[in-house]
């Protein structure tokens, strides 16, 4: 195999060549963190999303999956903390003005991970170890944090401010109550989103991986924490299934390689904090391999606690080793617990809470107050009636629970002491309570998974090009090719019957590329560069005996196959319908 910058400039190459990916407006000079997707690599990006849906949305009934705008409005993003907490620290060359992300500068120059550490810390490291900017030799500034929301206006002229979604999250988080209720008010639930995401990235490179407007695969997925029965049911399905595990503990001891754990040992481990946690890092294992990448070039590493987000109390992050860039990741797997819903309870009022039944009643003394008539009126006169019209707004257990924290209870500006309210102690069969689920979260990248698949995926056969990739994620399943040369009669009949067995692919499910330009060998060799799984050749044989020609990708081999037989053979040899794109 090629060393890292071959591969990485044979696949741009490719990309550019073949019509998978480039650099956007490139007329223009270009823009840095941005790439336009061509004709195959939007397909590529759309099977790798299904790919994903079947595994970790459709494969059970626990998840459902939503859409929802791009661009929030302000509240959204200070509710869930990324107003004050999505920043990153920048350090500018003092010389030439260029601008970095300072933790990843340390670790390209020094080798040293300084991921979570304050902008002094990081400011030391660079003294330390005497980094310069790469691009000038120039001094190096103080680092400082910097927002990386995009900022916008919702409306024109002095419109209200908005941010484009850094993740998919929040859009599924406002949602949780309707969801539930269309999911029969039931826990868990797995609430997904597939689109788009922008990051106002301080100095994207590495190609495809760092980009400020990406595709995110996300899903949050609510549980009571104290019922766990259903999460062993799920896992018992992935119990056996083996994955390789770095956590913090191993980390802050020193140890550099990972673990192997089957998903049981996860759990019966206590390395998750939840099983669920468990289940979805045993799906992600199942998909990264889906993907064409071999167990041992994936890891899952334990973020340390300064280096997760705000949101986190454990974090994992899934990495695969790649040529170009060594370790990359692919995915993250945060325990959120309660703090997203609690916070979007905070700032919206609404209610974001789950009634969890109790198998059998239990028996309570609760606390309430009711408020006095005479006293109200004693109090404020004229003012009763619409004072006992606000009350009766509240519950008693509310207004008991505002009067023990405050001691009065406020409407409308006015502080109602305690002396106006009747305080009882009442017993009460309670058949469930409210209740805040927490949330696990699987989140990936499509684009980086594009890159990684096109990496494990390329090879070279007598110097040709040839993408091997899973058939599930190959841009066409089928090329068709009909062999023109010869006598014109012929010609025609041939084109003919090509043309006719394209239709006929394409109305079973069947995705095909019809190409009748060059010679055969060409033809082949493009489809090969686009890793289309299997050609169909149109020949003179075909007129005598209506078989055709089918040569495998991989092996090169051909087979005379039967026109009516051939939509069986490629089903058979595909070994699902094309068309669910089921592995």
């Amino acid at each position: 195999m090629s060393n890292g910058e071959d591969i990485y400039g044979n696949i741009m190459e490719l990309a550019k060549k073949r019509g998978i990916f480039w650099g956007s407006f490139d007329i223009y000079g270009g823009l840095a963190g941005f790439y336009d997707f061509g004709p195959v690599g939007v397909l590529l990006k759309r099977n790798l999303i299904n790919l994903w849906l079947k595994t970790f949305v459709y494969s059970n009934d626990l998840v459902v999956e939503i859409e929802t705008p791009i661009i929030n409005p302000r509240i959204v993003f200070k509710a869930s903390g990324h107003e004050e907490s999505f920043m990153d620290p920048v350090v500018e060359c003092l010389k030439c003005g260029r601008v970095y992300r300072a933790d990843h500068l340390v670790k390209e120059a020094a080798g040293i991970d300084v991921e979570g550490l304050s902008p002094e810390e990081i400011h030391s490291a660079i003294l330390r170890n005497n980094i310069k900017c790469p691009e000038c030799g120039g001094e190096l500034g103080k680092p400082f944090y910097t927002l990386l929301l995009f900022k916008t206006e919702i409306g024109p002229y002095k419109g209200e401010t908005g941010y484009l979604r850094p993740e998919n999250a929040q859009g599924m988080f406002i949602n949780f109550a309707n969801i539930l209720r269309v999911a029969r008010n039931r826990l868990p639930l797995g609430i997904a989103q597939v689109g788009k995401v922008a990051r106002n990235e301080i100095s994207p490179r590495q190609g495809l991986l760092r980009l400020r407007e990406f595709t995110i695969m996300e899903l949050e997925f609510f549980f009571d924490p104290e019922e766990v029965r259903e999460a062993s049911w799920y896992i018992n399905s992935i119990a056996d299934v083996k994955v390789r595990v770095l956590t913090s503990e191993a980390r802050l001891r020193g140890v550099e390689e990972p673990a192997e754990y089957t998903i049981r040992e996860l759990v019966e481990k206590q390395i998750v904090k939840t099983p669920w946690l468990a289940y979805w890092i045993g799906l992600g294992e199942v998909f990264a391999r889906r993907l064409g990448i071999p167990h041992e070039k994936i890891r899952f590493i334990e973020k340390l606690p300064h280096e997760r987000a705000h949101y986190s109390q454990q974090t994992f992050d899934q990495e695969v080793y790649t040529e170009k860039y060594g370790w990359i990741e692919i995915a993250g797997y945060a325990y959120r617990t309660t703090y997203d819903l609690s916070r979007h309870i905070q700032y919206s009022k609404a209610d974001l809470t789950f009634f969890k039944h109790y198998e059998k009643p239990v028996e309570r003394i609760v606390s309430k107050a009711y408020p006095d008539p005479g006293k109200i009126k004693d109090l404020y006169g004229g003012e009763k009636g619409r004072i006992m019209e606000r009350l009766a707004q509240k519950t008693p257990e509310e207004i008991y629970r505002e009067l023990a924290g405050k001691g009065y209870v406020e409407v409308e500006g006015l502080k109602i002491p305690s002396e106006a309210f009747i305080v009882k102690q009442e017993r009460e069969k309670i058949h469930g309570e409210k209740i805040i689920p927490h949330v696990v979260e699987p989140s990936f990248g499509v684009e980086r998974l594009l890159y990684i698949v096109l990496e494990y995926s390329y090879t070279v056969r007598d110097g040709k090009t040839v993408l091997k990739l899973p058939v599930y994620l190959a841009p066409y399943h089928v090329a068709v090719f009909p062999l023109v040369t010869g006598k014109k009669q012929e010609h025609v009949r041939i084109v003919e019957i090509a043309r006719h067995i394209y239709r006929r692919l394409v109305t079973r499910g069947f995705r095909v590329i019809y190409d009748d330009d060059g010679s055969i060998g060409r033809r082949y060799a493009r489809v090969d560069e686009i890793g289309v799984p299997y050609a169909v050749t149109v020949d003179y044989q075909t007129l005598e005996d209506d078989t055709v020609t089918v040569r495998d990708r991989d092996s090169t081999l051909q087979e005379r196959v039967k026109i009516d037989e051939l939509e069986k053979y490629l089903l058979m040899k595909y070994g699902f319908q094309p068309d669910l794109l089921t592995p």
